[in-house]
């Protein structure tokens, strides 16, 4: 094959970028209310303390929902999924903003959850299964690229808008998109034939995979370091480093364009290094982590490591999605939804310990030191993973009835 035939066949095809783009639709909503609680709080009659549960409560529903998403929707077609999610998507914000009920609001949050839940998992599989063996990294990759820049570009512009206008503008702005997305969805995702019906025995029994465990594991230490760091990044900054309190939004953009860079860098060298992937991010991540909780007292230094933890702390994740896809063998839609759980759990795990340690006598130093065990920890399952690489395959048989996967993805071996 020449370079330039090699070329094409490793260029992503049109639906991995449609789903991208749903992804980046959906993914902003997480945390555009962060921005808004008090004027929420003080239009709807509560305080901001429960106008925080908007953000709680979905939280929740992203570790509960994708999995029980992912069983309620399994005999559906992928395409009708995918617009039905995002259909209900819309209609969650637009009751959001029609309703001046606190508890309205609070249930279509939870709603909006299961939407973007079911969207994620069935939204992972398909850019697998598109993409092939041999671009899925890459694939994951501009996945979690369109739910980055969601949270570095989209939420900053949804509180701002929020707050110059009303509230509610957010919502009705993302219902409008997300019922155009279900338009284009519709319209440019192919609704392929199952080779085999699907099968919630098969799903359950892609869950026997030890490989998948460890991966799963991997994801909530990592995510779980990063994020518990970065939920209070604020006091790190201006407390303990004496960065200006304007410049706080500046540094938190450049770590979100760090953690672009990060996950479109692991994106094309994972497919072919995964588990040197993970090596080098899960290491680079501890070293960061340490650096932070030792020298976060310059402000130059401090920004400098904020940056590089987006870079480090994402790049491994295309990989991750990749080798779940890949451990789950022809019944990944199921172990997909707790990648995602996974994820979340890590996090709010993760930020509940190092609360604690900012309230204890570590100060600002401590969430970041919370961080650095949940980094260094990551050896365990990456230590594990190397040694069965190292000695056998795991690779499930087809169980009867299971959904199609991506085809010779569980036949592909890891390469350091």
């Amino acid at each position: 094959m020449s370079p330039s035939q090699d070329s094409r066949s490793r260029r992503l095809p049109l639906v991995v970028w449609v789903l991208a783009a749903g992804t980046f639709l959906m993914s902003g909503t997480e945390f555009v209310v962060a921005g808004l609680l008090p004027e929420i709080a003080d239009d709807l009659g509560v305080s901001v303390s429960q106008a925080g549960l908007l953000v709680t409560t979905f939280a929740a529903g992203m570790i509960i929902g994708p999995p029980a998403m992912a069983i309620a929707t399994l005999r559906l077609p992928r395409r009708s999924t995918l617009v039905l999610a995002l259909v209900v998507f819309a209609l969650g914000h637009v009751v959001a903003a029609l309703s001046s009920d606190f508890a309205v609001v609070l249930v279509s949050r939870v709603v909006t959850a299961l939407a973007t839940g079911a969207f994620w998992c069935l939204a992972t599989v398909m850019a697998a299964i598109a993409a092939g063996p041999t671009a899925t990294s890459r694939a994951m990759g501009l996945l979690m690229g369109g739910l980055t820049v969601a949270n570095v570009v989209g939420v900053p512009l949804g509180s701002w808008l929020g707050q110059v206008s009303d509230w509610r503008a957010p919502f009705w702005v993302l219902a409008a998109l997300s019922a155009g997305a279900a338009a284009v969805v519709g319209r440019f995702i192919p609704d392929e034939p199952r080779q085999q019906p699907p099968s919630v025995r098969a799903e359950f029994a892609a869950l026997r995979q030890r490989r998948l465990w460890l991966v799963l594991g991997f994801i909530a230490l990592l995510l779980g370091g990063v994020l518990a760091t970065y939920s209070y990044i604020s006091p790190l900054l201006t407390d303990r480093a004496g960065v200006p309190i304007g410049s706080v939004p500046l540094v938190l953009a450049a770590y979100g364009v760090g953690a672009v860079l990060g996950t479109a860098a692991g994106g094309r060298v994972g497919d072919d290094r995964p588990l040197a992937t993970m090596i080098v991010s899960a290491g680079a991540t501890t070293l960061i982590l340490c650096l932070l909780v030792f020298f976060s007292t310059s402000p130059g230094v401090t920004v400098v490591l904020v940056i590089l933890l987006g870079v480090t702390g994402f790049a491994a994740t295309p990989v991750l999605g990749a080798l779940v896809v890949r451990f789950a063998g022809s019944a990944p839609t199921l172990a997909t939804s707790l990648g995602s759980a996974a994820s979340n759990v890590g996090v709010t795990i993760g930020s509940w310990a190092a609360g604690i340690a900012l309230a204890s006598s570590l100060r600002e130093a401590g969430p970041p030191l919370v961080g650095t065990v949940a980094a260094v920890l990551t050896a365990v399952p990456l230590t594990a993973l190397a040694l069965m690489h190292a000695t056998r395959s795991e690779t499930p048989s087809p169980q009867p009835g299971a959904a199609a996967g991506p085809p010779a993805q569980t036949r592909t071996r890891d390469r350091s």
